[in-house]
């Protein structure tokens, strides 16, 4: 394929994350570096950026600043969440996003995020190719919740899981200090997909970890779990639970906040630590608190392999475009870095698997 020479926009969405600078940085820096990309510009605030013209010139940035991206938690660029509709029934947005390369002459077009994100990576890079405007589109992959299929792991979801292991280890000492009995709910994000909240249990490799795990991918016996619970608390006089934020009771419902959704339709989630806290008072009468880890669990500090991870991604997405490599998502398969068709790691959410955690010791049971 020949050289197509022209700027690059990189954009951020979604959930700010330990590591989504390293991979804008990766991205970046390659992109700054490269023979065929003329201007590199950062979109402020995600799409919403392209489509105000909010753009920042990369290139007149302190190089020494740039590369503190490597080190620094959350989205340099700021993120939106936002929804871009089905082109075929409005196509508004397309038409101005595409205003804004041309004014810039855009050839390639990076955009990091979850879910969502790689969904509009995938109807832009259609609707350029269906109006003849040659523009390389490529997502770079981030997400805690690690639900991304295609990719082993999602940059972010490393130190998230760092994170609830030592906070359980933490919540684990101050549980035991007292010679009066307690139950700890402690409830950590994950609406569909499990992967965090199973992080609790790394916890227990040093002694402190949960003695039961609520998962979304399998609803649970309220009943079966009050036995178990009391089981527990009678044996050692504490219990500690770590329950997913989208964990739902058979024949329940999942717990909302004021039944608010975002741009992308999802419902806000909140309250199913406070709710079981609630009904396991209700069932046993002993002292129970509900611990909330919240937005803490994705902004602190970055493990070593996710900054690695991240700024890989973000260097192979840039040298993918240069080559021609374009409408792919960067993914980690084993050790390599590999280049999968965008759709891949959006049409299937990757959960964890059943067979992965019915049989092990901290488990609730289905």
């Amino acid at each position: 394929m020949s050289q197509l020479k022209g700027a690059c926009i990189i954009g951020q969405s979604g959930g700010p994350t330990s590591v989504i600078n390293a991979s804008a940085y990766g991205a970046i820096k390659t992109a700054l570096e490269s023979d065929c990309i003329t201007k590199v510009l950062g979109a402020r605030h995600g799409i919403k950026g392209v489509l105000e013209d909010d753009l920042i010139d990369m290139g007149k940035e302190d190089p020494q600043e740039l590369e503190m991206m490597n080190y620094t938690p959350s989205s340099a660029l700021g993120s939106c969440r936002y929804k871009l509709k089905d082109p075929d029934e409005d196509d508004t947005d397309y038409k101005r996003i595409l205003e804004i390369f041309k004014k810039y002459n855009v050839r390639y077009f990076f955009y990091n995020g979850g879910n969502d994100s790689m969904d509009t990576c995938n109807k832009i890079s259609k609707f350029m190719l269906k109006n003849g405007y040659e523009c390389r589109v490529m997502g770079i992959p981030k997400t805690i919740d690690n639900d991304l299929a295609g990719t082993d792991h999602c940059p972010g979801f490393s130190s998230a899981a760092k994170y609830i292991a030592t906070s359980i280890m933490e919540v684990y000492c101050d549980a035991h200090v007292y010679d009066t009995g307690m139950i700890t709910i402690i409830e950590c994000m994950g609406r569909h997909a499990g992967w965090l909240t199973a992080a609790a249990a790394l916890a227990g490799v040093k002694g402190c970890g949960p003695d039961l795990i609520y998962l979304p991918e399998v609803d649970f016996d309220l009943d079966d779990f009050t036995k178990k619970v009391k089981a527990i608390y009678e044996q050692n006089k504490n219990c500690i639970v770590a329950v997913s934020e989208g964990a739902i009771a058979k024949g329940g419902e999942m717990q909302l906040k004021d039944g608010e959704v975002d741009a992308f339709g999802h419902v806000k989630l909140g309250g199913v630590g406070d709710w079981v806290a609630d009904e396991i008072k209700k069932r046993t009468g002993s002292e129970t608190r509900a611990i909330v880890l919240g937005h803490l669990q994705r902004g602190g500090t970055p493990t070593a392999f996710d900054r690695v991870l991240a700024t890989r991604l973000g260097l192979e997405a840039a040298a993918a475009v240069s080559d021609g490599d374009f409408g792919k998502m960067m993914a980690l398969q084993g050790t390599d870095i590999v280049r999968i068709p965008i759709h891949e790691g959006t049409d299937v959410l990757k959960v964890v698997p059943v067979e992965r955690y019915r049989d092990a010791e901290v488990f609730f049971g289905a």
